[in-house]
């Protein structure tokens, strides 16, 4: 019986042993399946090539480049005047229009001069009665002398006499001394602008009353041709601007605050005699002609001192530049639109513009934008393809070009 039952367990696993080995069947068939597709998309993505970079270029340049201190200053009146009375009295005329431009001797204010016209008059006289006075002194001298010799008169009559002669003429000359200060009153009441300039706003209209010890002006005077500004830099950069200063006369551009607009342009007339011990920086003043106006008193500006300009010198977008373990480098492009890390020793960075030393030499064609996903031997593939020739000169037919406007043709400083 034993027998039997193992006989008959045999046979019922015998379907079960067929369906197990169809099953691993199967999975072979499946995984020999799924690795040869995987190894021919490995072959296609091989023979696709790798990847593509989309980027922006730029060709290096030669170029002239300025070198500039920029610093933040105020724009400061040449000449600044708090014009006031120097006499009491009632204002009779005003003789400008608030905001006019007046010129050196014309006639803004007039206060009524008769007070003292009346006060020289009387001066006047009080002269004419001591003069009268001594010359009668005088005649009695005269006659007091001639009789000394025949004894007639005492000396000391005589001495008398002289003592009140040099009286009256010291009388005379105080009362003269009256006449001219009466007279310097009337001139007072004329005032007439010290220099040429710009008159502000009026403080006083006709009619009110005005003393010489009044603390607010009449009106303020300004010249605003020529105009100075203000403006501070390092001390630092002090030997190297005064160096400067000794073979040339050095230009000063001034901007708006946003240091988008030119303002002018002018000379750096000096440097401050100290250093400001609590910001480290000194004071440098230069002069504008500012034959538009555009510069104001109290005006914020920035002032970019031209120090020299480097001729022919290698140029590359700031942009282009890369800071790396090794120092600053670029990606160059070459002919087969394949890049390679380039070291690069930086001589100058001016806003968008970089003057490179050595490393890399003008005609060269470097990656401006996107190098983030590059490395040596990445390809790339220009975003501005038509912008211009970069490489037709290294190879004639690859065609890559710079990224147009990454580097300015003056090299001045980027607004």
């Amino acid at each position: 019986m034993t027998t039997n039952c193992t006989i008959s367990e045999n046979k019922q696993s015998t379907p079960r042993k067929l369906l197990r080995r169809g099953v691993a069947l199967a999975l072979v068939l499946t995984s020999v399946g799924w690795f040869g597709c995987g190894g021919y998309s490995r072959q296609n993505a091989h023979a696709e090539g790798p990847h593509v970079v989309s980027v922006s270029i730029a060709k290096v340049q030669k170029e002239d480049v300025p070198v500039y201190l920029v610093g933040l200053g105020s724009v400061t009146a040449f000449y600044t005047a708090n014009i006031k009375s120097r006499v009491d009295g009632q204002i009779m005329r005003v003789n400008f229009n608030e905001g006019q431009i007046v010129h050196e001797g014309d006639l803004l204010i007039v206060i009524d001069p008769r007070p003292y016209q009346v006060q020289l008059e009387q001066m006047q006289a009080q002269l004419f009665k001591d003069q009268a006075s001594l010359r009668d002194a005088r005649l009695n001298l005269d006659r007091y002398t001639t009789l000394i010799p025949s004894g007639s008169i005492a000396q000391q009559q005589v001495d008398t006499q002289k003592s009140l002669v040099d009286q009256l003429d010291g009388q005379v000359r105080t009362d003269q001394a009256q006449i001219d200060n009466a007279k310097l009153q009337i001139v007072y009441c004329n005032i007439t602008a010290p220099f040429t300039g710009r008159v502000g706003l009026r403080q006083v209209d006709p009619g009110n009353i005005v003393h010489a010890t009044d603390t607010n002006p009449m009106l303020i005077l300004t010249q605003l041709q020529p105009i100075a500004v203000i403006f501070t830099l390092p001390e630092d950069e002090l030997p190297t601007v005064a160096q400067h200063m000794k073979n040339a006369t050095l230009q000063v551009e001034a901007y708006s605050r946003d240091n988008q607009t030119k303002l002018g342009t002018g000379k750096l007339m000096t440097i401050d005699n100290q250093i400001d011990p609590t910001t480290g920086t000194a004071k440098l003043k230069a002069v504008f002609d500012n034959k538009d106006n555009e510069l104001w008193p109290n005006q914020f500006v920035n002032a970019d001192l031209l120090l020299e300009t480097r001729k022919s010198s290698t140029v590359v977008p700031t942009a282009s530049i890369l800071h790396g373990p090794q120092g600053a480098f670029v990606y160059a492009v070459n002919p087969d639109k394949t890049v390679e890390a380039r070291n690069v020793d930086i001589a100058l960075i001016q806003g968008t513009t970089t003057v490179i030393q050595n490393g890399i030499k003008p005609g060269e064609v470097v990656v401006s934008d996107g190098q983030d996903k590059l490395q040596t031997g990445s390809r790339i593939e220009p975003r501005n393809p038509g912008a211009g020739n970069a490489t037709a000169e290294q190879k004639g037919s690859d065609n890559l070009s710079p990224d147009a406007g990454a580097t300015s043709s003056s090299g001045t400083v980027s607004r």
